[in-house]
């Protein structure tokens, strides 16, 4: 079903002549920013323990607390930041993303840094769902997961580029290097927000607490656990293929980088095309690409011996990266008048397959099933992903047949 989405209809937007291409590039600014953090963080692990004067399971912890941050930030800056203008918004998002990950860079010791990471992921939720509402206002109704999918490249370039020149600053300067570069394209983002992007006005009657509204939807939340659970599938691999990679397909180092590029790649490709099939029939297209996941990951415990086999399917578990997009259109269709805390919710959503998919992947290992495992663990929670949606489908046309019925009645 497809509703008008943004509270701040194109009506009300004064684009100033600035191409919609500029705008879209200056939010996705935001996600390469937020990607590099999100990911080299894990690259830059070992360094930052030693520097820290940590053990490197200690260190881990403050990924989890980026984590955290983000579950946590999503629905709360949402909530609270609904009566400010969505460019004003994005603006102090960014901003505070810069400040937190500036702080991570100088963190005297592990405490602080856990604290600054907690920091650091709290915008992050919260803006990538404004942004997508914001890029989805300017654009006609049938083209939005396209303008959706533009914002999330900066995410998925972000491990292609990003999170490889992050990672080489950490080895070759200083882990801290890492964090710094992420403020400094943090403030380069708020930067052209406030250049391109247009003002808006804010709802001066609207009720913060009317977000909460999505919290009663269930499509909302049927939508988010579709999110949680078969996006899960593609952490539980990409979390153990380097291990995978060095112990089973016996790669070189480099080897190994260039594995990950290629994921990186899948995804960019897939969120550059699989949201023009979402634009024109949206919930047989995230079917077919939990079908596609599914497939893939099942495929992956045959292909690891292989490293030609892995190009392959390392590249295809990526194209299915697409999900996210697919998935914060749904989100617009039915959050009614919540648009901004179902946005930002679908982050939390993701983060929680973050932690999800690793978990379910790490018992698996721990019980004896290889490192291969991860790819059977993956491609069931891709099928548990595609029955929630599959659920979600069948009470949608129930509910429109009643209500189709109910209208015959009248």
């Amino acid at each position: 079903m497809d509703s008008p989405l943004p509270d701040t209809p194109i009506a009300q937007v004064d684009t100033r002549g600035v191409p919609v291409g500029l705008v879209h590039l200056a939010l996705a600014m935001g996600g390469f920013a937020i990607g590099t953090t999100e990911f080299a963080t894990m690259s830059l692990l070992p360094p930052m323990a030693a520097g820290l004067g940590v053990d490197a399971p200690t260190a881990g912890h403050v990924i989890s607390a980026y984590a955290l941050g983000v579950v946590i930030g999503a629905p709360l800056l949402a909530v609270l930041g609904a009566k400010l203008a969505r460019r004003t918004l994005l603006i102090l998002l960014m901003a505070a993303f810069c400040l937190f990950n500036a702080l991570s860079a100088i963190a005297p010791d592990y405490h602080w840094m856990l604290a600054f990471r907690f920091l650091s992921g709290l915008p992050h939720g919260a803006y990538f769902g404004v942004a997508a509402l914001v890029a989805a206002s300017l654009v006609p109704t049938g083209k939005r997961a396209q303008a959706v999918g533009r914002i999330m490249l900066g995410l998925t370039i972000a491990t292609t580029i990003g999170v490889p020149v992050a990672s080489w600053l950490g080895q070759v300067m200083s882990w801290r290097w890492g964090f710094g570069v992420v403020a400094i394209l943090a403030l380069l983002c708020a930067a052209m927000v406030a250049i391109f992007v247009p003002h808006d006005k804010p709802d001066a009657d609207i009720n913060p607490l009317r977000e909460l509204d999505a919290l009663r939807n269930g499509q909302v939340w049927l939508t988010l656990a579709v999110g949680a659970i078969g996006f899960g599938g593609m952490f539980c691999v990409y979390t153990y293929l380097a291990s995978a990679l060095e112990n089973v397909t016996h790669a070189s180092p480099a080897t190994i980088s260039l594995i990950f590029a290629i994921f990186g790649v899948g995804m960019t490709l897939g969120n550059m095309f699989v949201p023009r099939f979402a634009d024109r029939a949206l919930m047989p297209t995230a079917a077919a690409l939990l079908v596609w996941s599914a497939l893939w990951l099942a495929l992956y415990p045959l292909a690891v011996h292989s490293l030609w086999a892995m190009v392959v399917v390392i590249f295809a578990i990526g194209c299915g990266g697409a999900m996210g997009s697919i998935l914060q259109t749904r989100l617009m269709d039915v959050a009614g008048e919540a648009q901004s805390l179902a946005a930002a919710l679908n982050h939390s959503a993701f983060n929680t397959a973050n932690a999800l998919g690793p978990w379910l992947g790490g018992l698996a290992i721990a019980g004896g099933y290889g490192w291969a495992s991860t790819g059977l663990v993956g491609a069931a929670l891709a099928i548990g992903g595609l029955l929630i949606l599959i659920l979600a489908m069948r009470l949608e046309a129930r509910d429109a047949s009643s209500d189709a019925t109910a209208c015959e009645a009248c």
